[in-house]
């Protein structure tokens, strides 16, 4: 039976780790956070992703995942720890370091050490000499020949509230520090995924998962962009958008209040670092989509402003419709920008999450009764149900295009 240790459970490396053990696979979970590791044990998931609680119950009982405090002896090692953005908008390594440090003690020849952070280009080979220096025993691939134990990288592709299915059907890019490291993480994930698996080498896999992000990213800041100058022409940037979508070679996308999640907004910046002289669109993509959030904030206070003591119901905190996933949410931001500028004025309307600090959340319900200034943030499928007459009398500031027709002017 092949054993799995996967470093690090958050929102990839335990769904990695419930698949796995699923695919009868023995898989031991590593965390840092001991209620993680408690509640993993005793069946439940720390996550709100849908059916994932009901996969990792299942696994649990049947004693096929397990969840720890420190790397165990495994096949095969996944490490799937947050790679931040340090001060100054730098790629921070740090749990990557910590984490192949804390399993290096436990490797033997013939395991599999396989990286999923996001991560810098060269950040695999960066952890092969680094296992040289911990593990001068083992021969390392790309330093030796002959090598002891395989070495890979394979960023993860998935859409929050489908992080499942996305990991069974997405195809998967495996690259390895040799063709034969390629060769033998293929073999892992091929036995859980449905889609392709591609094999190519570490650097180009790490680069793949960065260009995928700022290719998403341009083209959200290029809609945004469109929605500052539709603003100024006082045109109607759904209708515009939707009308230039006619063109046969033309897909516009959706315009926001800015760009949030645990990828698109931090992932370009990787790319900013590494080759700053380069990187021009994608550095300046960046700031559009960032600037977005303040251009709306500013929007928001300037018509409470005008409107002395009126309400403000912001609606929607998470960052993107229908998840519970706060990760980078520009529409975060902005809720507690104008909470701190408008004390007592602001209060927030977000069903997927029970609580957040420093706001006062409504129900959606009580939020439609209060008068003064409704700000939508997210569109999630409750919002976009509410009836028009709910929203009469109110100034309403729509970022998602929404409750197009009650622009508040």
């Amino acid at each position: 039976m092949t054993r799995v240790c996967v470093i690090g459970l958050g929102y990839i490396g335990l769904p990695i780790a419930a698949l796995a053990a699923g695919r009868g696979m023995r898989v031991f979970g590593v965390d840092v956070d001991g209620a993680v590791v408690a509640g993993l044990n005793a069946g439940r998931s720390h996550l709100p992703e849908p059916e994932l609680d009901g996969l990792v119950g299942r696994v649990v009982a049947e004693g096929m995942l397990t969840a720890h405090a420190a790397p165990q002896p495994a096949d095969v090692f996944v490490i799937a720890v947050p790679t931040p953005l340090a001060e100054g908008r730098r790629p921070m390594l740090a749990h990557v370091h910590v984490a192949l440090r804390a399993l290096a003690p436990v490797l033997v020849p013939g395991n599999l050490v396989i990286l999923e952070s996001t991560s810098p280009v060269g950040t695999t080979a960066g952890l092969g000499q680094m296992l040289a220096g911990l593990r001068p025993d083992l021969r390392i691939p790309g330093l030796a020949d002959g090598a002891d134990i395989a070495l890979a990288y394979c960023p993860e592709r998935v859409l929050p509230g489908r992080i499942l299915a996305e990991l069974v059907g997405n195809d998967r890019c495996v690259g390895g520090i040799t063709p034969a490291c390629a060769a033998a993480a293929a073999g892992f994930y091929e036995r859980f995924v449905r889609g392709e698996v591609l094999r190519c080498d570490a650097a180009t896999a790490e680069l793949v998962k960065l260009t995928e992000n700022a290719f998403r990213d341009v083209n959200i800041a290029f809609a945004n962009e469109i929605s500052l100058v539709a603003e100024r022409a006082g045109v109607d940037v759904w209708e515009l958008i939707r009308l230039a979508n006619r063109h046969p070679r033309v897909n516009i996308l959706q315009p926001g209040p800015g760009v949030g999640g645990h990828c698109i907004a931090v992932d370009p910046w990787f790319i900013v670092d590494a080759a700053p002289e380069e990187a021009r669109l994608i550095r300046m993509a960046r700031e559009v989509n960032d600037h977005k959030a303040v251009h709306v904030r500013a929007q928001v206070a300037a018509a409470a402003r005008a409107m002395p003591g009126a309400p403000i119901t912001c609606f929607g905190l998470a960052f993107k419709p229908d998840v519970a996933d706060l990760r980078e949410s520009p529409a975060l931001e902005i809720a507690r920008g104008l909470a701190a500028e408008f004390p007592g004025r602001v209060v927030a309307v977000e069903p997927h999450v029970a609580a957040v600090p420093g706001l006062e959340l409504l129900g959606l319900a009580a939020g439609l009764e209060r008068a003064g200034i409704f700000v939508l943030l997210v569109d999630h499928a409750a919002f976009r149900a509410v009836g028009r007459e709910r929203l009469v009398g109110r100034f309403v500031v729509d970022t998602r295009g929404a409750w197009r027709g009650l622009s508040g002017k």
